[in-house]
């Protein structure tokens, strides 16, 4: 898949099918659309493309009144959206800046210099909520007029439901801050996930609950930065790991701040997800994790974020988390042979 930031680029396809949205999470309503979108995309003989933007609309508004609650807590970061499209097999996308002159644009002027001038569109679908232009005027029966005057055709998509329940990004953003993770996977399609570079920390975990002074043996943790200050889960998670073994190593993960740790932490105020390895391997020693991009598949919610009052607490908080999760994953798995073992009778 090919990413543009913006469309004046002379890589940019001079036609296409296009459909147009946030994307955020990227759920089983989403893939529906892509997969939609696609079979029309071939049937025309052009490149399917999804436009979306950064930051969300309601960031921009959220920023500009200074009212952060405004701001719809984020699924996933830019990296996963693009790299969930890719998935849904979209040829281009393409990231639109979200700025004072686009939230000023006439819903005319945006499919006058967006849609039809900058993309080319030969093909539009939306989704049954869908609205566009500034004072978000814009609405679907707008966009049909204007296709049939332009020359292109429009469609709409109704809500995509799973067992009676619409699936949307609000939905799964209800059930992340609820730490209902089976719910999750069901409206995504998959396990939830976080990925990125592992970055360094303060490297404090490593002396925490290490075999003797200075060994530095102790929590060894994967630290990923979620590049959005309002993230939609929060907490401690049992979770997988892939990409640093050829199989997914199981763990225990805190997604949020850290309100344990001092201001001179390194990655002092930014959301992080610090993921500590139940069985660290040994081939990376303790510095070979840095700099490699893995994905954190956070399965169940252990508790939310704690303050504890020492760092003591803090090495018992952390060898209770591991535990715990060491508990979920051996229920998990006698959970799983019992079922194999149903099935085969």
């Amino acid at each position: 898949m090919q990413v543009f930031r913006g469309f004046r680029h002379p890589g940019v396809a001079p036609a296409c099918a296009l459909t147009i949205g946030n994307f955020d999470g990227v759920h089983r309503g989403h893939q529906a659309m892509l997969g939609l979108l696609n079979t029309e995309a071939r049937l025309r003989g052009l490149p399917s493309c999804v436009l979306t933007f950064e930051p969300h609309p309601r960031d921009y508004f959220a920023a500009l009144t200074k009212r952060p609650e405004l701001a719809p807590a984020r699924i996933g970061t830019l990296r996963d959206k693009l790299g969930e499209l890719a998935a849904g097999g979209v040829a281009q996308t393409i990231v639109l800046p979200f700025d004072a002159r686009l939230a000023s644009q006439t819903p005319e002027e945006f499919i006058q210099h967006v849609l039809i001038e900058g993309l080319g569109a030969r093909y539009v679908l939306v989704g049954d909520d869908f609205r566009f232009g500034a004072k978000r005027a814009g609405d679907y029966a707008m966009l049909d007029r204007a296709g049939e005057q332009h020359g292109f055709d429009v469609a709409r998509m109704n809500s995509y439901e799973v067992h009676g329940l619409r699936v949307s990004s609000s939905a799964v953003r209800e059930a992340l801050a609820e730490g209902r993770m089976g719910d999750v996977q069901a409206l995504l399609g998959r396990p939830y996930a976080i990925s990125g570079h592992v970055v360094h920390g303060r490297k404090l975990g490593r002396a925490l609950g290490a075999s003797a002074p200075g060994r530095n043996d102790g929590f060894r943790t994967l630290n990923l930065r979620f590049k959005h200050w309002k993230p939609a889960a929060s907490g401690i998670f049992a979770v997988l790991v892939h990409g640093l073994a050829d199989t997914p190593l199981p763990g225990v993960a805190n997604l949020g701040v850290r309100p344990s740790l001092d201001a001179n932490d390194v990655n002092a105020g930014r959301v992080l997800l610090e993921t500590h390895c139940l069985d660290w391997p040994a081939e990376l020693g303790s510095e070979g994790a840095y700099g490699k991009i893995v994905r954190v598949e956070l399965l169940h919610k252990l508790h939310d974020e704690l303050r504890y009052t020492s760092l003591e607490a803090l090495t018992a908080g952390i060898a209770k988390d591991g535990r715990d999760a060491r508990a979920f994953f051996a229920s998990t798995h006698a959970e799983t042979h019992r079922q194999t073992t149903r099935d085969r009778i």
